[in-house]
């Protein structure tokens, strides 16, 4: 089966939150509604570092898939 990069999460305790799963590497949930990432690794300090470097695209790409996705359900 193949998964798709990003997923949308709903949970009806978070009603405010809007999730994005990210599934490669490395694997994090994003809030949308104020930007909290929840990283589902244990990275090393180098992958940790690189993770902070590429935070700003994750969040970048999460926002876009988030808003293409809605814009399919606008229409």
């Amino acid at each position: 089966m193949e998964i798709p990069k990003f997923l949308m999460g709903d949970n009806s305790e978070y009603p405010e939150s809007i999730f994005v799963v990210h599934t490669e590497f490395p694997r994090f949930v994003i809030d949308l509604k104020d930007d909290e990432i929840s990283i589902m690794e244990d990275l090393d300090e180098h992958d940790r570092e690189e993770f902070e470097i590429q935070m700003a695209k994750y969040v970048e790409e999460a926002t876009h898939f988030y808003d293409k996705e809605i814009a399919t359900y606008e229409d």
